[in-house]
């Protein structure tokens, strides 16, 4: 499959054209950027064109992988759509719910592939972790995901700057508790220090869990943990650091296998518009204070 890659960041470059110039089974055959110059300097590093027209590079794709700011990522992923190229997503997929609909009617509209490029879900012990929690009859679950901006390649991010931890690292955590506990219909919220915030997720099952997320702690608090737990006793998982560019392959390959089978992918827009909804409700409930509904899918997603 043919893919371009539109962005031209430390992600872009370091994660997706460098997972998609290595990629045994894809080509990479080119990279997009709003700014020319640093477009064609991506390029030209995986010896593709640079280039800031949108519509030429679609013109020779098949698919695309997005690493660009949610807000960026929206309108683009629809014109990819429309033009019927098959999507790589990057979290969260848009930063409101109505953006979020947007996309999923065009993707669901056009009859294209779409996979939300959640770096832990294409681990093996991912996988593994969730594999065990569907055995098990669990209650709750928690896990904090504690770090640092300062002195990162991510640093100099605006949109995580203005978003905070809750919209650039939550995704990761939602897709690892609404698959293993079920769909939350409830969030609350409370803030911390600097970007810190706790939540609470009521989950259609019943069951509970908590996360504390952050990018401004001291780094000797630094680290990232979940667990769930119920009558098996408790399931920890330790996420792999430092695996983006394998992650992305496997990406690569479950986009590939959707396109050709006509499947949906666990990790489709839908599922990508079901966080986006949570994030909302949390978004809310940090400014009101109270227990704050998520937003329904009016149309609910379908599984492989």
């Amino acid at each position: 499959m043919r893919f371009g890659v539109l962005g031209t960041g430390f992600w872009a470059e370091h994660v997706h054209a460098a997972s998609l110039a290595e990629h045994p089974d894809a080509e990479l055959v080119g990279v997009w950027g709003r700014d020319l110059a640093k477009a064609k300097a991506v390029g030209a590093q995986f010896d593709v064109p640079g280039s800031a027209d949108l519509d030429a590079l679609l013109a020779d794709v098949d698919a695309v992988s997005f690493a660009l700011p949610p807000d960026v990522q929206v309108p683009l992923a629809v014109r990819a759509a429309e033009a019927g190229k098959h999507l790589l997503l990057e979290k969260p997929i848009a930063l409101t719910v109505e953006d979020a609909d947007r996309l999923v009617a065009a993707v669901r509209g056009n009859g294209v592939a779409s996979v939300v490029f959640f770096t832990f879900r294409f681990q093996q012990g991912t996988a593994t972790w969730l594999a065990q929690a569907s055995r098990t009859r669990l209650a709750g679950g928690a896990g904090s995901w504690l770090g640092s901006l300062a002195g990162s390649p991510f640093d100099f991010s605006p949109w995580r700057k203005d978003k905070g931890a809750l919209w650039d690292i939550g995704p990761h955590a939602l897709s690892l508790f609404i698959p293993a506990l079920g769909p939350v219909t409830a969030v609350q919220a409370g803030a911390g220090l600097g970007d810190t915030v706790h939540l609470v997720l009521h989950h259609e099952s019943g069951a509970a869990s908590t996360l504390a997320l952050s990018h401004t702690v001291a780094p000797m608090s630094s680290g990232i943990e979940f667990f769930v737990h119920g009558d098996a006793g408790r399931i920890t998982l330790l996420p792999e650091e430092g695996t983006a560019k394998a992650s992305h392959q496997v990406a690569v390959e479950e986009l590939t296998a959707a396109a050709v089978t006509g499947g949906t992918h666990l990790c489709d827009v839908g599922f990508g518009r079901e966080v986006v909804a949570v994030l909302a409700a949390a978004q809310r409930a940090l400014a009101s204070g109270c227990r704050e509904a998520v937003t329904a899918d009016a149309a609910p997603r379908r599984t492989l």
